[in-house]
């Protein structure tokens, strides 16, 4: 395909541009760090002329749509998030170093890296006069906090945007062999129990909350093997003193599920677990406090990953297996709303959310081409 040629051309370039953005610190509570990054791409689209659409946030991050051939009715979005798990500081400035195989550094991978993919896949078919389709990126913000929490304003503003779509592509990265079709869901409950405080010589005439904290952690715990879902209790907070009995604690539950249908069963065995009482004279109730969708495995998701391997066939490049993905991601959102969607197109790497993130320089060039097979063959 001699429309390659511009991406090889173009690879050095966006070589830097990924070290840039990298380089910029942007931790999704860093409205600052993650705004930056936006406008870096935004200054990159304005010298293209494309269209360019920013929804503010108070407290997050912007996110940013950025649309190649806005008059064109037909439609392909990528997508891609700006924000990082780690607290700025964590690194010592230069942030990103590399050695001959590879690129280091927060976000480099998950998922700055499969912006730039993007990107440079983008500018490609600029270069080349591809005039077929709207080819539209957004830059999610706060992805790694699941779009906000509670408030998840950023990915019902990616889904709205995108419901005309013909397909999604999300830029995760990948292991260069397989793409992901299917993801569990993330729940988190909060327990909230409250017992009656005592002096510990007396004990008996308290309700210890910490106590009755732990019955229930074992119980959830227990779900594992009694529905088989993943649960874990990862925080939990309690007491006053060494010599009080504890009259609160607080614990965080983070549960991953396949569907629909298991988050209802895990959802009612918290209310159980939550209004039984082990410890006399304590009271529970749980919260649900924040939800992010399964990615159920759906035909028509299926279907487009053996269009797209037709299309990597047809010009030369190696064909992506289906994979299931634990972790949550922007594309169960968007598939759950009825988009067709492909995850984790972007570039090579490993080690996500450790200071020892990398991805394969060489797999920023391979992650264009394969873009760019995708939407021209469409």
């Amino acid at each position: 395909m001699d429309i390659f040629n511009y991406v090889e051309e173009l690879n050095e370039k966006y070589i830097k541009v990924w070290e840039d953005v990298v380089n910029i610190e942007s931790p999704s509570n860093y409205k600052e760090g993650v705004d930056r990054v936006g406008e870096y791409f935004i200054n990159l689209a304005k010298d293209f002329g494309w269209e360019i659409e920013v929804f503010e946030q108070e407290s997050f991050g912007n996110t940013v749509c950025i649309t190649m051939n806005p008059d064109k009715e037909r439609v392909i979005t990528l997508s891609g998030h700006m924000d990082t798990v780690f607290p700025v500081g964590t690194f010592e400035a230069p942030i990103v170093h590399k050695d001959e195989k590879n690129i280091y550094g927060p976000g480099v991978s998950d998922c700055k890296g499969g912006i730039v993919a993007g990107f440079l896949a983008m500018e490609t078919l600029h270069k080349a006069g591809y005039r077929d389709k709207q080819v539209r990126m957004l830059l999610q913000s706060n992805e790694e906090i699941g779009s906000g929490l509670e408030n998840k304003a950023s990915i019902e503003y990616m889904c709205q945007r995108s419901k005309d779509t013909e397909l999604f592509l999300n830029l995760e990265s990948n292991d260069g062999k397989m793409v992901v079709i299917e993801r569990k869901g993330i729940a988190r409950f909060v327990f909230n129990i409250k017992g009656k405080a005592a002096h510990s010589a007396w004990a008996e005439s308290g309700a210890n909350a910490i106590a009755e904290a732990s019955h229930k952690i074992l119980e959830i715990e227990a779900l594992r093997e009694k529905i088989g879902v993943s649960c874990s209790c990862n925080l939990i907070s309690g007491g006053s003193s060494q010599n009080t009995v504890p009259d609160a604690c607080e614990f965080t539950v983070d549960v991953r599920f396949f569907s629909k249908d298991e988050l209802d069963l895990v959802t009612s065995e918290m209310e159980k677990i939550a209004n039984k009482v082990n410890v006399e004279g304590c009271i529970s109730e749980a919260k649900m406090t924040n939800l992010r969708p399964a990615m159920e495995l759906k035909t028509e998701n299926v279907e487009a990953l053996d269009k797209i391997n037709s299309a990597f066939d047809k010009n030369g490049l190696e064909p992506m297996g289906k994979s299931f993905g634990n972790g949550g991601s922007d594309a169960a959102d968007i598939s759950e709303y009825g988009i067709t969607t492909v995850d984790s197109i972007g570039v090579c790497g490993g080690k996500l959310h450790t200071k020892d993130e990398y991805a394969e320089l060489a797999s920023l060039e391979i992650a264009a081409k394969r873009i760019v097979a995708i939407i021209s063959e469409w």
